[in-house]
């Protein structure tokens, strides 16, 4: 089994994304699709860190604007963080 990604790496691939999203170097829909990956993969690995670590790291990203709060409401979800 794949070791456990650290919160700050959750942060990193979600700054990247943003950066590819606002850079343009997405084509239509490809944003979704890396979001879903990343999504999987955290779910297969799990994250280290507990709830209160995540959801500090996911209300950050949102107050920078790396994520939008519609994306925030879906990697709860996802995650099954709510």
């Amino acid at each position: 089994m794949a070791s456990p990604i650290s919160v700050a790496r959750f942060v990193e691939e979600l700054e990247k994304l943003h950066k590819g999203m606002v850079g343009g170097g997405f084509k239509p829909g490809e944003y979704d699709q890396r979001l879903a990956k990343t999504i999987q993969e955290l779910r297969e690995r799990r994250i280290e860190g507990d709830r209160s670590e995540i959801a500090a790291a996911l209300d950050a990203c949102l107050k920078s604007g790396t994520i939008t709060d519609s994306v925030r409401v879906h990697l709860q979800k996802r995650l099954d963080l709510d």
